[in-house]
């Protein structure tokens, strides 16, 4: 397994400001994770995190607890901590569980939203079109669209209850997300999926709205459970 090395971190250990170190050195692990440069399976040293960040040992282990936690670190006996590695059979439950929760918000929106959110809403979609039509270096901003695209809709299906069952689920979602929009070809086609999703949206027709966003995570699903499936056969 390849050493964590500063290409991941950046350049500069974590810097002295207002955010507790520890939530700094959290967000950037995270980060990390979440963004693919580390990757499933790859083992987290506490020695490299250490010196790489610029923070104490115990720092790193209240790092380590949290991401765990998360759902995006085990802590595996005899080894130490890894990056979590999802498997098909756990990825499909976890869509299936967002397919459930997601079609339920966008009936909510559609009940109770304000037209400032369906506009937000659109502009978030057109953000998923454009960066899906961006350089694939542009991974980062396509996660961070579709990012935008789910606040806007928790926020105006106006439901605590769902905001907090899907708080439990989003480092793993964000991870799967990642996942699948490095399939080429995946990108365009969430793209044209949510815009259906919004369309139906606009159109007042919750039922609608609601299984053009199953359809989208049923397909978003057989892309990452494909691709988890295959590398762990490799």
């Amino acid at each position: 397994m390849a050493a964590v090395t500063s290409s991941v971190w950046g350049q500069e250990p974590l810097p002295r400001v207002a955010a507790p170190l520890r939530e700094q050195a959290t967000d950037r692990v995270r980060a990390a994770i979440l963004d693919l440069r580390l990757q499933p399976g790859q083992r987290l040293v506490e020695r490299e995190l250490v010196e790489n960040l610029g923070v104490s040992r115990a720092t790193i282990r209240e790092v380590i607890r949290q991401l765990a936690a998360e759902g995006l670190v085990t802590v595996v006996p005899q080894r130490g901590a890894e990056v979590t590695s999802l498997s098909a059979s756990d990825a499909a439950d976890i869509y299936e569980m967002r397919a459930a929760l997601e079609a339920l918000a966008v009936r909510r929106f559609v009940q109770r939203a304000d037209p400032d959110h369906v506009r937000a809403l659109r502009a978030a979609v057109d953000e998923i079109a454009r960066t899906a039509s961006g350089p694939d270096g542009e991974a980062l901003a396509q996660l961070e669209a579709k990012d935008r695209f789910y606040e806007v809709l928790m926020a105006g299906s106006a439901s605590d209850p769902l905001l907090q069952t899907l708080a439990g689920l989003q480092a793993r979602v964000r991870l799967l997300r990642a996942t699948s929009l490095s399939v080429p070809g995946r990108p365009h086609q969430a793209a044209e999926e949510l815009a259906a999703v919004v369309d139906a949206i606009e159109a007042g027709d919750a039922e609608a709205a609601a299984g053009a966003c199953v359809h989208h995570i049923r397909n978003a699903a057989a892309t990452a459970t494909a691709e988890l499936a295959g590398h762990g056969r490799s």
